[in-house]
């Protein structure tokens, strides 16, 4: 993968300032430390850092056209970019996709998008029509933010390029501090810094030689199709096929690939299938630890290690690397570190570079197939709808108040079916905080407009899913793998989010994923094919870290300091009684506060880092 970014004064404001564009560039060196280039025509800068990994030797960007129609700066990879080439009268140059794209473009127009197959983001100027050209992939892996002003439109793979390379007032979108607090992360098109938007998976952006900038949707996953089209003797063998070709897909590369382990059955399965794809060339695993019985999964790991026949690789994270590594992970982030787990991803990353460029993950399983535990209760909220939400809410946080910490799920469940709405509903299985809970915490009604709507779906299970592929998952899991790993100068690859995969899977009915309460009942059928029975059937963990337990010992005295501390940003917004209800609750174990604080603490060391940092100067840490 790489790092792009750019400026185009599509007024003719003047022209673009090349120690600016640069500046952008030195920022995204860490996501590109092979090359490093700008190129200035005009009004129209580009910018470009490279990780090289297809074409090693070539395929410099920006690439521009023969003829001189289209200028390109590209992030990602197009796994089918040598069926396309058969297909383009283009006198290439190059072996590498970088050019296929381009040549599309010339052929086909902005259209050719939508034969891509692959994670990729890109800028193409079209010469002829003054436009400038956005793109993102379908599902969000890669990602793309854009600043608008009245001098014209800067973009970059990462918001720090903007904020760092054309200064402009840097401040906190407090509208979207709600949303933050219902998902650990903030939805597309919205960012936590207010005047600049991610562009949302699946869609692309015009900006226009007058100024204007226009949207387009070019992807969505389909509706489900008629049960009686998918035949259960047959659809674990094209469910199989399709996980095959999306693993084959997604390990093209000209450097080596190998593959993160957690022991799980999604990263188990697509190492098993790696491994049979490249028959005796070796694999290269890794795996995190975090010396805790309760949540460590590094035994699963080994043990699928040496069934599947990998060279493995392990390393430890610990508190001190969450002090250590906080603000330079956050700065890399761009956004409050969502997930404790992020730092643990940036140690596998570490690990990881040591022996190969490009690793595969498991990431979308569970969005895909049903796997996370609350699928299996989706259809309750149908059921507590007949409850009125006055009733439902007042019954639910009774309820909730006399469950022991250890019945999180239950927890989780009746927070859900508490909220008001279906939307809400929604939102809630993985919010730290409740719509009330937030209104204590900020003082006011969430803004109008800042809310997802409600997807379609076929019933309770599929709108759950959909919801979760459209918001949790690009949001908070994808952006997560792409900036931890982008830290360490590492390609992450989720196969199992390979469009041609997921067309399949949101075709299927529910009850292939959630069958018979068991979820992902169709990816572990397969599992069943590559994976010993107690691999596959096992309690689903997840990447987890205790944290639970360091926010009463090595990450307390810390945790207090920043939220109640007087330079405190979380206590100068948030209800200050509240927060401190939090840290006194969980310390003396009434309840388990964990995923709550660290969305606080979070916040507060991206306002550190991110706001508070840049503005005093501070360009972060390599």
């Amino acid at each position: 993968m790489c790092g792009i970014a750019g400026v185009y004064h599509a007024r003719a404001s003047g022209p673009v300032d090349v120690s600016r564009l640069r500046i952008m560039a030195e920022v995204l060196a860490h996501r590109g430390p092979d090359d490093r280039t700008t190129w200035i025509q005009g009004p129209l800068g580009l910018a470009h850092t490279r990780l090289s990994i297809i074409d090693v030797e070539a395929s410099r960007q920006p690439m521009h056209a023969v003829d001189g129609s289209w200028s390109l700066v590209f992030n990602g990879e197009i796994f089918n970019y040598k069926e396309l080439r058969r297909n383009l009268e283009y006198p290439f140059e190059t072996d590498g996709d970088t050019e296929v794209l381009l040549a599309g473009l010339v052929l086909h127009g902005i259209s050719f998008v939508k034969l891509l197959r692959g994670q990729f983001a890109f800028a193409a100027f079209h010469n002829a029509s003054g436009t400038l050209h956005l793109a993102r992939d379908r599902l969000g892996v890669l990602p793309l933010y854009y600043h608008q002003a009245a001098k014209g439109l800067t973009f970059a793979s990462e918001a720090k390029a903007i904020n760092i390379g054309f200064p402009h007032e840097i401040t906190v979108d407090h509208d979207s501090l709600d949303a933050y607090l219902t998902a650990r992360s903030v939805p597309a098109p919205y960012t936590l810094f207010k005047g600049i938007s991610k562009l949302e998976p699946g869609h692309r952006a015009e900006y226009h030689s007058d100024g204007t900038l226009t949207l387009c949707r070019y992807w969505e996953p389909p509706p489900v199709e008629s049960s009686a089209n998918h035949r259960l003797p047959t659809v674990v063998d094209e469910a199989e096929q399709q996980i095959r070709d999306a693993v084959g897909a997604a390990m093209v590369a000209d450097v080596p690939v190998g593959a993160m382990l957690s022991g799980g059955v999604d990263s188990s399965l697509i190492v098993a299938v790696m491994k049979e794809i490249r028959g005796d060339a070796p694999i290269d695993t890794f795996s995190a630890g975090f010396g805790d019985a309760r949540v460590d999964e590094l035994s699963w790991a080994r043990r699928v290690s040496e069934h599947v026949g990998t060279r493995h690789h392990e390393v430890e994270v610990r508190a001190e690397d969450f002090l250590e590594l906080w603000p330079r992970l956050t700065w890399h982030r761009d956004a409050p570190m969502s997930e404790p787990a992020d730092t643990a991803v940036f140690r596998l990353a570490e690990l990881a570079r040591h022996h190969v460029k490009v690793v595969l993950s498991g990431e979308g399983g569970d969005e895909l197939f049903g796997g996370y535990p609350k699928y299996r209760y989706a259809s309750m909220m149908s059921v507590s709808a007949i409850v009125p939400a006055g009733l439902r809410g007042e019954a639910g946080r009774m309820l909730e108040s006399r469950l022991p910490p250890r019945l999180s799920r239950a927890r989780v469940m009746l927070r859900a079916l508490a909220e008001g709405s279906k939307s809400q509903q929604l939102a809630a299985w993985f919010a730290p905080f409740t719509s009330s809970e937030r209104r204590v915490l900020l003082g006011t009604e969430p803004p109008s407009g800042r809310s997802r709507n409600e997807p379609p779906g076929a019933d309770d299970v599929d709108r759950l899913l959909r919801h979760d592929l459209a918001s949790w998952l690009p949001d908070n899991l994808l952006e997560r793998g792409d900036r931890m790993c982008m830290a360490a100068s590492l390609e992450l690859r989720p196969p199992l989010l390979d469009h041609h995969l997921v067309e399949f899977a949101f075709r299927l009915p529910s009850k292939l994923k959630v069958r018979g309460g068991r979820p992902k009942w169709l990816l572990k059928e397969v599992a069943r094919r590559y994976l010993p029975t107690e691999v596959v059937d096992r309690r689903k963990v997840g990447f987890r870290v205790p944290l639970d337990t360091w926010l009463r010992s090595d990450l307390r005295e810390s945790a207090w300091d920043r939220l109640t501390g007087t330079g405190s940003y979380v206590g100068s917004i948030f209800n200050r009684n509240a927060v401190r209800e939090l840290l006194e609750s969980h310390e003396r174990g009434a309840s388990n506060e964990e995923n709550r604080i660290w969305t606080l603490l979070s916040l507060e060391v991206w306002h550190e880092t991110c706001i508070s940092g840049v503005r005093n100067g501070w360009k972060g840490v390599a």
